[in-house]
């Protein structure tokens, strides 16, 4: 591993341990804080975070990694700007992502004379006061025979064998399938209420 990363992990536990004092002492406000939470080889969510040194981006859009080489990286989109820092994450599903600091030009969306009231439901995702429905996608229980399946499948191999951790990885990438589709869908909506009404007022039951 690089000696980015493990000084990079050091100043973070500093800056973790320096609130959680700042929180008991009453120094810092908002929520109290818990004691810092310390990495585990265990732990399903491994991360690492290099600034300019420890990474970079070659001619042939691969990422290259000190200690590591070069990574073929599926881009989402292309960077506003030279990054200043890349944190590698690897998820519960065995899947790895990128996630780059850039500065990025904020522009104010364009000015429209639209309110809308919105109603949130179980059968339905949303309700417009000006008579649009969004139905629900409904993405769990489209995904339910293939999470059955994988699960069935999981629960008949012996606790500590290969085949488990296998079968264990393919049950957790079904339920990334299904919690990437719905963070997608929910993204997608709350964008375009934002872009095309100057005001949001939303159903309080409280």
């Amino acid at each position: 591993m690089a000696s980015v990363a493990l000084v990079q992990s050091v100043r973070d536990s500093a800056t973790a341990c320096k609130n959680w004092f700042a929180s008991l002492s009453g120094k810092r406000k908002g929520r109290k804080l818990g004691p810092p939470r310390f990495k585990s080889r265990k732990d399903n969510r491994q991360a690492i975070r290099l600034t300019r040194n420890g990474f970079s981006i070659r001619r042939n859009r691969k990422l290259y990694i000190a200690k590591i080489g070069e990574l073929k990286v599926a881009w989402s989109r292309d960077l506003p700007s030279v990054p200043s820092s890349v944190t590698i994450i690897k998820d519960s599903a065995g899947r790895s992502f990128a996630s780059f600091v850039v500065e990025v030009d904020q522009a104010p969306l364009a000015e429209v004379d639209v309110e809308v009231g919105i109603d949130l439901g179980l059968a339905t995702f949303a309700v417009f006061s000006d008579g649009r429905v969004v139905e629900s996608p409904r993405f769990l229980r489209r995904a339910e025979r293939t999470l059955r399946k994988a699960q069935q499948n999981l629960s008949r191999k012996e606790k500590g064998s290969r085949n488990r951790a296998k079968a264990r990885w393919k049950v957790a990438r079904a339920h990334a399938r299904v919690a990437d589709s719905r963070r997608n869908f929910v993204h997608q909506q709350s964008t375009a209420i934002i872009r095309d009404n100057h005001a949001v007022y939303v159903e309080d039951l409280v």
